[in-house]
């Protein structure tokens, strides 16, 4: 289990106790706290990151390498979908998964469904250039239960749904489980992709095997991880992992991936980066399979 402590007046520091380490940085002031009905919900003006949020305690972002988390959420599935045209985004109340899914131009409708709206009022107020895309219209906001939204979807009505969410504990825990993944399921139209944030493959593998064996019960027919580095969560690896309805994962539009950085301006995605990102260790083929 992880907690947060404070070293000293100068430093904020997350303990995960599960593997003996900690994560600090050093700050200057808290500028935002919010009890909203769901979470404790806090901003810290640091010294050399920028911003950081932290949601009970957890951190959940900072302005410096967010950008690493939110372009592999968005663009691996984006560019893997052979024609994404409608996305649903469950949890991203920061909003930055949402700016990536719409650098695309082909996507026609992107729903964000987070439970708490005060995540997203904070992230205007602290990290407004993640929230640049919220007045596109082709975005759709609304602050319901997520687990809810997808059990009332309309099937067959998606083509990629983005699960952004925080550790499977809480309000997210429901999103970890094999009823979500059928749900989704229902709602993504043939071809389409599921891809969920699944902690890091050095702590977190008991996450990771679960998710696996949840996906391919509710019946998908490929289930992949992924990885990509993430210094402020617990090891600063981490991972995503994605499914397909229907066929399996065998190739992503690589000729548009190649112009992604001069297109999109993307600070870490490449073409490169997404072939390599499959390319897991031993030690997690043999647990996974």
């Amino acid at each position: 289990m992880t907690e947060t402590r404070f070293a000293d007046a100068q430093w904020f520091t997350e303990v995960a106790t599960e593997c003996g380490s900690a994560f600090s940085l050093e700050i200057r002031a808290k500028v935002h706290e919010q009890q909203t009905p769901f979470q404790k919900i806090e901003v810290w003006e640091t010294k050399r990151w920028g911003y950081l949020m932290v949601i009970d305690g957890f951190v959940m972002l900072s302005s410096r390498d967010n950008f690493l988390y939110h372009e592999m959420m968005a663009h691996v599935p984006l560019f893997t979908h052979l024609d994404p045209r409608h996305v649903l985004i469950i949890g991203g109340g920061d909003c930055g998964t949402l700016r990536e899914v719409l650098r695309h131009p082909q996507v026609e409708t992107a729903w964000q469904v987070d439970i708490d709206e005060g995540v997203t009022r904070a992230s205007e107020k602290f990290f407004p250039e993640l929230c640049e895309s919220n007045n596109d219209p082709r975005a759709r906001l609304h602050f319901e239960d997520g687990i809810k939204w997808v059990k009332e979807g309309e099937a067959e009505s998606v083509d990629v749904i983005i699960v952004d969410s925080t550790d499977p504990i809480g309000p997210a825990e429901g999103l970890f489980t094999e009823a979500f993944y059928r749900d989704c399921l229902k709602m993504l139209r043939p071809g389409g992709l599921l891809v969920q944030q699944s902690e890091s493959p050095l702590l977190h593998m008991q996450i990771l095997k679960e998710m696996h064996h949840a996906m391919r019960g509710a019946g998908y027919a490929d289930v992949r991880t992924y990885q990509f580095p993430q210094p402020v969560y617990p090891s600063g690896w981490w991972s995503a992992t994605m499914a397909r309805k229907g066929r399996a994962i065998d190739s992503f539009r690589e000729a548009e991936a190649l112009a992604a950085p001069e297109k999109f301006g993307t600070k870490y995605y490449t073409a490169d980066i997404h072939r390599a990102a499959f390319a897991m260790p031993a030690f997690f083929r043999r647990e996974i399979g």
